[in-house]
C-alpha cells in the first residue's frame, strides 16, 4: 500500500505516534465501547437479592403465596433486581428405600418432579414461574389433576414430562431435598421464604420489605421508593399464626401415601 504524500516528511517516530493516536487509538476505544458490558449493568446483576422459596404443590398456602403474592415481583418490576428460586420440595422426605414420600400424598409427588424439571429445563424466571403459577391456580381452584393443559396455557413445550419419565426429575427433587435439609434455621412449615439467607418465617408475605432492604444497588424499583422496610420481629411469638402446611405433622403420614418415582 502507497503512503500518502505528506506522511514522507514525518520522521519515523512522529509518524508511528500519528499512526497511533489517530488511527489505531480510536478504533481500540470503539472496540472496547462495543465489546465490553457497562460496568451499572455488571454492578446491578451482582446487588441482585436472592429469594429462595421452599414450597410444595399442593399445600394451599403455598398455592395462594405464588398466585397471589409472589407474582407482585414480576407485576412491579422487582424481579430485575431479585434473583428467584423455586424449591419444590417442602414437607416431603425421603424413605430407607429411595421412596419419595409427600405431604399431600402421590399427585403432589408427581406435581412437584414436574415443577422442578420445569424450572431446570426453562431457567428463566419469567417462563417457569408463568408454568408454576398455572399449576398453583389449578390447585386454588381444585383442578390440579388438568395439570397437562399448562404447557399450552404457557406456549412452553413438553419437555418437563420427559424430564420425570427419563428419572431425571428424582434426581432433581432429591437435590432439592438436600438443600431443604440444610436450611439454617430448619424449615418448621412450607411456605418457607429466605431472603440473602435471612428466613422470614411467619413474616414471609412481607418479602417486598426485605428485598428492598437488602438490595444495594443505586437504582431501586419504584415498588421500592414509597414501602416502608419495617422488619419483623421474628422472636415474636404469633399464635394465631396458622396460614402455612406444617412441617412436624408430615412424617405422620402412613406409608400408603408415598409415591416412588421409578428410577
Amino acid at each position: 500500500m502507497k503512503m500518502l504524500p505528506f506522511l514522507h516528511s514525518f520522521p519515523p517516530r512522529t509518524f508511528f505516534f500519528f499512526i497511533f493516536c489517530f488511527i489505531l487509538l480510536p478504533l481500540l476505544l470503539l472496540l472496547l465501547f462495543l465489546v465490553a458490558p457497562s460496568s451499572s449493568s455488571q454492578g446491578e446483576k451482582i446487588d441482585r437479592v436472592t429469594m429462595s422459596l421452599y414450597y410444595e404443590s399442593l399445600c394451599p398456602y403455598c398455592a395462594d403465596f405464588i398466585v397471589n403474592h409472589l407474582v407482585r415481583l414480576f407485576q412491579t418490576g422487582l424481579i430485575s433486581i431479585v434473583n428467584l428460586r423455586m424449591i419444590p420440595w417442602g414437607n416431603a422426605w425421603l424413605s430407607p428405600d429411595a421412596t419419595i414420600v409427600c405431604q399431600h400424598g402421590d399427585d403432589e409427588c408427581f406435581l412437584n418432579t414436574i415443577q422442578a424439571c420445569a424450572i431446570t429445563i426453562y431457567p428463566k424466571e419469567v417462563q417457569h414461574f408463568r408454568f408454576v403459577r398455572c399449576l398453583e391456580q389449578l390447585t386454588l381452584e381444585n383442578r390440579h389433576k388438568e395439570w397437562v393443559n399448562c404447557f399450552q396455557m404457557t406456549g412452553l413445550g413438553t419437555l418437563p414430562v420427559n424430564c420425570y419419565t427419563s428419572g431425571n426429575g428424582k434426581a432433581i427433587e432429591q437435590n432439592y431435598a438436600k438443600e431443604t435439609a440444610q436450611l439454617n434455621p430448619p424449615h418448621r412449615f412450607v411456605p418457607w421464604v429466605v431472603v440473602n439467607n435471612q428466613a422470614l418465617q411467619e413474616d414471609y408475605q412481607s418479602f417486598v420489605s426485605y428485598i428492598c432492604r437488602a438490595y444495594k444497588g443505586h437504582s431501586k424499583p419504584d415498588a421500592c421508593r414509597s414501602l416502608s422496610t419495617r422488619i419483623y420481629d421474628s422472636n415474636k411469638n404469633n399464635n394465631s399464626f396458622q396460614h402455612v402446611c406444617y412441617a412436624d405433622g408430615a412424617k405422620n403420614l402412613t406409608y400408603h401415601t408415598s409415591h416412588k418415582i421409578k428410577e
